[in-house]
């Protein structure tokens, strides 16, 4: 018995479900557009928040009951950790889940010491995957949590403690590799500045760069199949994080030639504190060919910080929804719920219920993507919107043919005058509307 066990697993049941513990739209084996609903989705449930996380704020101590927390964290009580982590997965019924190497394992002293540490709880994972049968979407190393790391990681202005965290990923990318992750994910959670003032921005960036550069050619050099994936954040804990936004992380890739070997995995509540929507992310990351994962949460609209709260409304998410579903699915990126409870929440079954109506949310917004894009209403509109690029004039100057001086010359010979057109917003937005009846 784990804290977990007192709640049977969790089935789909349908609209009509009387019971709070079931699955009101999420079908694992529903069909859409061709692929399994559990295809599309491919739900995680991540180590940290939901197993890790006290219920601490900054005014108060923590709140949640989870007797495997403590300083330090002993094997027995990782080991712990382990057999509710999966109660909980196996119970839930989703496929994967995320860890930092931190939230799994006991603590460590040494680096020596961290490697076995990490080792033995891999050990534990590895049989725990087998007889579930649930997969790592992907793993990464926290190097933003201890003292160490509050000048950074990558970009510390101590070479012992870039070595450090050169070591942790190291050890974390093996371990991933070994458990058959999907993924590598680096999130940058210190490395940026509080001031420029003693900040040497343009080292800190080389630094930045070759450290990536190290982990690619490591990924490499292993045979990890997976994706190397970076996370973007804007800020908080710094003042400017170096991987603010994609646009941001795309520049930075490509000044150190990673475009090809890197992708973002997007979340909702970074693009909320960039001033981004998160469709808005999402679109920029295809358009530059590296999107990857999604990170799946909603941060409150009346609070400036990243409160990792989960989603709960399918239309805001339909929009996002719709390009996954253009670009038939993910490649090795999933939905991972990168989420918390409230520090009210205080019952195992909160974690359930948390969940259950988080995967329901994209599952409902899965379904009224799915729609518009099968529908082709709004392909239309976009196509007959962008008409003109495939007459002759657009066509002579998409294919380069002009030079600036050739095109006004042309404009002012033909005595152009063009007239506004609707763009037809509103009914873009009433065509995504509609569809979520779910």
């Amino acid at each position: 018995m784990s804290l977990f066990s007192s709640v049977d697993p969790i089935r789909f049941e349908g609209p009509g479900a009387k019971s709070e513990f079931a699955y009101r739209v999420y079908d694992k084996d529903r069909v859409v557009l061709g692929k399994r609903m559990e295809d599309w989705l491919k739900a995680a449930v991540c180590y940290w928040h939901s197993f890790n996380w006290p219920g601490t704020d900054i005014f108060g101590a923590g709140t949640l009951p989870r007797p495997w927390l403590g300083i330090p964290v002993t094997q027995a009580m990782a080991d712990s950790k382990l057999e509710a982590a999966f109660d909980f997965f196996t119970r839930l019924g989703v496929r994967y889940f995320t860890f930092h190497d931190l939230d799994a394992m006991a603590t460590a002293a040494t680096l020596r010491e961290h490697e076995q540490n990490l080792r033995r709880i891999e050990t534990g994972m590895a049989a725990k995957m087998s007889a579930s049968g649930v997969k790592l979407l992907w793993g990464t190393a926290n190097l933003f949590s201890h003292p160490r790391y509050a000048g950074g990681a990558a970009t510390s202005p101590d070479p012992e403690v870039y070595a450090w965290a050169a070591a942790q990923v190291r050890y974390c990318m093996e371990t991933t590799h070994r458990l058959g992750g999907e993924n590598y994910v680096l999130w940058g959670g210190r490395e940026g500045y509080d001031s420029l003032l003693h900040t040497d921005l343009p080292r800190e960036l080389d630094q930045y760069g070759r450290f990536l550069s190290m982990v690619v050619e490591h990924k490499h050099r292993i045979g990890f199949k997976g994706a190397i994936l970076i996370e973007p954040k804007p800020f908080e804990p710094t003042k400017h994080q170096y991987d603010h936004d994609v646009a941001a992380v795309f520049a930075f890739l490509q000044r150190y030639g990673l475009t090809k070997e890197v992708r973002l995995n997007v979340e909702v509540n970074h693009a909320t504190l960039a001033g981004l929507d998160f469709e808005h992310e999402i679109a920029v990351a295809r358009a530059y060919g590296i999107f990857g994962s999604i990170d799946i949460n909603r941060g409150d609209p009346r609070n400036g910080w990243d409160t990792d709260q989960f989603p709960n409304n399918a239309q805001e998410l339909v929009p996002s929804v719709i390009q996954l579903v253009q670009d038939e699915g993910f490649e090795t990126g999933g939905f991972n719920f990168d989420a918390k409870l409230r520090r009210q929440s205080v019952d195992p079954a909160d974690l359930y219920l948390a969940h259950i109506a988080g995967i329901d949310t994209i599952a409902r917004a899965l379904l009224a993507a799915a729609d518009v894009v099968a529908g082709g209403d709004l392909a239309r509109l976009q196509q007959e919107r962008y008409r003109g690029w495939s007459g002759e004039l657009g066509q002579r100057i998409s294919g380069g043919t002009m030079t600036l001086a050739s095109l006004a010359d042309l404009a002012l010979e033909r005595n152009f005058d063009p007239a506004p057109r609707s763009g037809r917003q509103e009914l873009a937005e009433s065509i995504v509307a509609r569809h979520c009846k779910y």
